[in-house]
Order: C-alpha cells, then structure tokens, then sequence
C-alpha cells in the first residue's frame, strides 16, 4: 500500500496537473497585486515625508504660504 509521504506527493502532482489551465490568471493576478502593493506603499511612505507635496489628480490646490505680494496690499509695488 501506500504510504503517507507517497500519498502526498500524487495529490501535489494532481494538483499541480489540474491548477496548469490556472497558472497565467493567478500569476497575472498575483502580479497586479503586487503592483498596488508597492504603489500604496510608496505613497504611504511619501505621506509620512512632511516635504513632499500632496498631488490630487483633476484639482488646483493654492498655495498659501508663497504669497508673493501683490495680492495683498502690502508686498513692495514698482
């Protein structure tokens, strides 16, 4: 009879036979993954950095703090 390393070893065989019509969707899957993985990581990352400027795509934010003066009334005028 069989034993159980044998056993073992023809159902990872069987799987691996079955699971070869699957391969390319979990590999383009597990790859697609990875990618947000590393870009939510990455922004996660520049979030912490208090230098790094936060871009919203479709919106113009203003900038308070490079007043340059003629706007206010009290810059230098020439």
């Amino acid at each position: 009879m069989f034993g159980l390393s044998e056993l073992a070893i023809i159902l990872v065989v069987v799987a691996a036979v079955l699971a070869v019509k699957k391969l390319p969707e979990l590999t383009r899957s597990a790859g697609k993954s990875a990618r947000i993985l590393k870009s939510e990581a990455r922004a996660a990352r520049d979030a912490d950095e208090p230098g790094t400027p936060r871009v919203i795509p479709g919106e113009t934010v203003k900038r308070e703090d490079t007043d340059t003066g003629n706007d206010s009334g009290t810059g230098p005028r020439g």
